[in-house]
């Protein structure tokens, strides 16, 4: 430093500032969402969770890395049956048609996505509050421990299906159009 003139710490710390100062509005901007984005949840729809939707084939959902790989279903379904586990941000799986090109015949949401900013966690009056004319079914609080609210069929034949859990009293899964029990 002996032999720096005067100008030169200046300039470093300038340079230091200006690093800093760009870090700083580079984390600001990747931590801020934009507007309409939920806090980067995954949208539940009558029809479709995020870029799932009913009727899309494995091989298609595969190929856009929206569900990995193939495997057998729930037992009680019979040999056929086929589910695939939906990929990050999604919590999940996916249940196909018994028939070949496998078809998506439901998806079950665990966490990563809200239908109307209700999702994971939701109390009833929370789901109801979203979706007032929805309908709570009690027929399998004994058996599997989960009481449905499920929204009105639309035209197109989607509907969602929460299930809350009897315990807590929280939404734990989602079902579009229908939550499929195995267990």
């Amino acid at each position: 430093m002996a032999g720096m003139s005067p100008l030169r710490p200046s300039l470093v710390l300038v340079s230091l500032v200006a690093v800093i100062v760009a870090g700083v509005l580079a984390i600001g901007s990747s931590a801020s969402t934009p507007a309409g984005d939920a806090g980067g949840v995954a949208k539940i729809t009558p029809v479709r969770v995020d870029g799932v939707h009913l009727g899309d084939t494995h091989a298609d959902l595969r190929a856009r890395g929206k569900v990995g790989n193939i495997r057998p279903g729930c037992e009680l379904g019979g040999p056929q049956t086929r589910s695939a586990r939906l990929r990050a941000p999604l919590q999940g799986s996916v249940n196909y048609t018994l028939n070949s090109p496998r078809r998506v015949d439901s998806i079950t949401v665990r966490g990563g996505a809200r239908a109307r900013g209700v999702g994971i966690g939701a109390k009833i009056p929370a789901i109801k509050a979203k979706f007032p004319n929805a309908t709570i079914d009690h027929s399998t609080d004994q058996v599997f421990q989960l009481t449905l609210v499920k929204t009105p069929k639309r035209p197109s034949g989607g509907q969602i299906t929460f299930g809350v859990s009897t315990q807590t009293k929280r939404t734990t899964v989602i079902g579009v159009p229908f939550i499929a029990f195995c267990e």
